[in-house]
């Protein structure tokens, strides 16, 4: 059964109450070009992106959460939480691979968009420079100077964003939290083909983009924005929280 506005309000404001006490219990949100994997990192588990300009309207105060994730949900993947994370960050000279990571070129793709700018031909082609550079007939030293100035632009403003991260350490497959989670709470959040209670700002950077979910949810997610949350889905979330550490 569908919920309704005022549920789905209700538990939009829990779902934000809930993250508040993660901030608390992790000692805050960070910032990924401040970050790097010596920190103290769980194995496993999820995050939770947060946007300049991107205030809550309808369910209280504060940033509204813009991209929610995981990693490694097939079983035997050994894939960590940061080794995600750092997917995203890009390397610490400033460079990344969007090919590595939806989220950098989802933002890529909109960033291009919003200054007017050709996007390079190679973006999104192959899963490597070299297959991009095979495909387009051009070599590979080409693709990387194409795409290099983009690459920063997405790591500067990727790792600009705040966000919380929380430790579920559970094992990959089909019956994993970390994926109960992030399916439930992007569909909470999502405002594709339905009002969400905390819609974009009209200067969100989202809305250059060219995937109609991205637009339509709010998120800067494709997966998962267009289906029903199960509200149980918060009481796990509460459950991991309040295993997360110690309240500071």
């Amino acid at each position: 059964m569908t919920a309704s506005m005022a549920d789905r309000l209700a538990d939009t404001r829990r779902f934000y109450e809930l993250l508040d006490r993660l901030e608390n219990r992790v000692g805050g949100t960070r910032r990924l070009a401040e970050c790097n994997g010596r920190m103290d990192w769980p194995q496993r588990g999820l995050y939770f992106f947060f946007e300049a300009g991107e205030e809550r309207s309808g369910s209280g105060e504060g940033l509204r959460v813009v991209r929610i994730g995981t990693h490694g949900l097939k079983a035997g993947s050994r894939s960590t939480l940061w080794g995600r994370l750092s997917q995203h960050r890009g390397t610490s000279r400033g460079t990344g691979n969007h090919r590595g990571s939806i989220f950098r070129m989802l933002v890529g793709i909109a960033l291009a968009r919003q200054s007017c700018i050709d996007l390079p031909p190679s973006w999104g082609v192959g899963a490597d420079p070299g297959a991009a550079a095979r495909r387009l007939g051009v070599d590979r030293a080409r693709v990387n100077s194409a795409e290099a100035d983009l690459e920063i632009q997405v790591s500067r403003y990727i790792g600009d964003m705040p966000f919380l991260w929380l430790d579920v350490g559970d094992e990959p497959g089909p019956a994993s939290q970390r994926g109960l989670i992030e399916r439930n709470a992007i569909a909470l959040l999502s405002g594709y083909g339905k009002r969400a209670p905390d819609p974009p700002s009209t200067g969100w950077l989202g809305r250059f983009s060219d995937r109609e979910r991205v637009r339509g949810s709010g998120l800067w997610n494709n997966n998962h924005v267009d289906e029903r949350y199960d509200s149980l889905f918060l009481d796990r979330l509460e459950e991991r929280i309040n295993l997360n550490g110690t309240p500071n």
